[in-house]
């Protein structure tokens, strides 16, 4: 079997990391898999792993415009794709209608909840989703096969673009190893003070639907009840998120004594930071699958979170919940979380054995079955028997 996987979108997080991962924890020879040809960016290649099966292809227009990419993927990747692979994987979202079979995936849910993209209101970003909802929308129909990350997220997809004529499937990602490390015995609330507080920890871009802010005014109002807690903010970043946070800070915290803020980490670092916190909040109102989630489930870790789907499909009774729009709420939760020593121990190991589940080798291993069924079912259909057969019949 010969893949061919279109990763010309995928420059950076979540998305690129599963490629990477998928593609190192495969086993090729129980796949069945003859060659895999990746079409990329240099930089996205260069996170591949090499393997002697797997063969990296770029060029010009992949490293210039959208409109370019968007070119290539029109006019060039249909021939490519008819000489080098049997079987097309977008992972990326938007597939080419000029080669079947094609199988894609459903990694982004703001272009699908109105509600969530019209946080960002009147802006290039606004008009950016509603673009992707049409495209994705019509990539999912045109597709043989359509991989969604959660029960939620194919839920909420096919709500819009309703029954798509491909296959479907639910294939979570995984979570690396380094990430793994079994809960620590939970100390309680007294054992921590002012020069050492109760330090909890939000890995994620700071965007108009994580809410960054809420949770800073949370454990604000928990600071005036006089529990040592702080928390520290690290991601990257979207500008006007990015702003309405530092203000936040400016006027909860102007000696920064609580509230902190980092910039991006890069992935290999992370594990670090989840294993020095003593716990985790996330505060999303939008997602997919949550990796960063997984990554704190993984790592052992008391987690707060937000009540939104698919978080209590993927976080299960491992955590505490609340309204990510209400700050009380998350006051709330973030103060049993810190005071109550018995809930921590529970919630912790309850994750910590959930994040077992998720596995980038049980990933590799299922997308890979899918792809070669979606390959199966296009050939049976269009085999040159059947094709005799509905002739003769047609003319009958």
């Amino acid at each position: 079997m010969r893949i061919g996987i279109d990763a010309s979108n995928l420059k950076s997080g979540g998305g690129l990391t599963h490629l990477a991962e998928l593609l190192a924890h495969v086993d090729a020879r129980a796949a069945g898999l003859d060659q895999v040809t990746v079409w990329g960016p240099p930089d996205t290649l260069n996170r591949l792993a090499p393997r002697p099966w797997l063969v990296k292809a770029s060029c010009a227009d992949l490293e210039g415009s959208a409109a370019s990419v968007l070119a290539w993927r029109k006019e060039a990747l249909p021939r490519l794709a008819q000489t080098d692979c049997d079987l097309l994987f977008a992972p990326g979202g938007l597939c080419t209608n000029g080669f079947h079979p094609v199988v894609t995936m459903s990694r982004n849910m703001l272009p699908f909840q109105l509600s969530e993209a019209l946080r960002y209101g009147p802006s290039r970003m606004l008009g950016r989703l509603a673009l992707l909802r049409v495209l994705q929308k019509r990539s999912f129909r045109a597709a043989d096969g359509v991989i969604f990350l959660s029960e939620f997220a194919e839920k909420t997809v096919l709500g819009t673009t309703g029954p798509l004529a491909g296959k479907t499937t639910i294939i979570p990602h995984g979570v690396a190893s380094p990430f793994f490390k079994p809960p620590r015995p939970q100390l309680p609330l007294r054992a921590f003070s002012a020069a050492r507080p109760f330090r909890i920890l939000y890995t994620s871009i700071v965007d108009v639907y994580k809410h960054q802010w809420h949770v800073a005014n949370a454990v604000a109002q928990l600071r005036r009840e006089r529990l040592p807690i702080a928390i520290e903010f690290v991601g990257d970043a979207y500008a006007p998120a990015s702003r309405r946070l530092d203000r936040t800070i400016r006027e909860l915290d102007p000696l920064g004594e609580f509230l902190k803020r980092t910039g991006p980490v890069s992935h290999p670092n992370l594990p670090a930071l989840y294993h020095a916190a003593d716990a985790f909040v996330f505060a999303s109102s939008c997602e997919n699958l949550p990796n960063i989630l997984l990554e704190a489930m993984a790592a052992g870790l008391p987690i707060a979170c937000s009540q939104r789907g698919p978080m209590p499909e993927v976080l299960g009774d491992g955590g505490l919940y609340f309204d990510p729009l209400r700050p009380r709420a998350i006051a709330g939760a973030l103060r049993d979380l810190c005071t109550t020593t018995e809930v921590r121990e529970r919630i912790s190991a309850r994750a910590y054995d959930l994040a077992q589940s998720f596995s980038w080798s049980r990933c590799a291993q299922k997308t890979f079955e899918f792809l070669a069924k979606v390959l199966r079912t296009h050939r049976n259909r269009h085999s040159p028997t059947k094709e005799i057969t509905a002739t003769l019949r047609s003319a009958a």
